[in-house]
């Protein structure tokens, strides 16, 4: 979809374009809302911006659709394609990594009670082991604080995925 659609299209359908980045009702609505957007640049900035906190009752709602790093998204919507996408581009793991990887969500998941969340595009999988790793040290208020920067990196990117240049 380019701008010009994005701009001219229905509420509706701008929401529902919207939900794959982040399904989160109050971002969506900001963004749509805003509209018509100048720029591609000003439309990732309303996005940031709409962003920026979260609660943690719209944490919680974005985590449940996530899939756990190292794992394929189930289902053929938008957005598990998207996340299906983010997580091919981590390549092969190599068996150790994996299991690392295994074992370093079920730590987290223990300590935190949700799945661990990280902007998986542009890293390696050995670069998300060593932030797992890292974050499993950090205090669940730390945490949250991440996990809605993490949040924002995604919605932004796949928002920038969305609208075509």
């Amino acid at each position: 979809m380019h701008l010009e659609q994005f701009n001219a299209t229905g509420r509706a359908e701008a929401a529902d374009a919207l939900r794959p980045c982040l399904d989160i009702r109050r971002w969506i609505d900001e963004v749509a809302d805003a509209r018509p957007y100048a720029t591609i640049e000003a439309l990732l900035d309303a996005g940031r911006g709409a962003a920026n906190p979260f609660t943690p009752a719209e944490i919680d709602a974005a985590l449940a659709h996530h899939p756990r790093i190292g794992e394929r998204a189930a289902g053929n919507s938008t957005e598990a394609r998207l996340s299906q996408s983010e997580q091919a581009g981590l390549g092969e793991a190599d068996t150790a990594v994996a299991e690392a990887l295994a074992e370093g969500n079920r730590a987290y998941e223990e300590k935190f009670g949700q799945v661990f969340l990280i902007r998986a595009a542009g890293r390696s999988r050995e670069e998300i082991l060593a932030a797992l790793n890292t974050r499993l040290a950090h205090t669940p208020e730390e945490e949250q604080a991440i996990i809605g920067q993490q949040l924002r990196e995604i919605a932004v990117l796949r928002l920038e995925g969305l609208i075509g240049k």
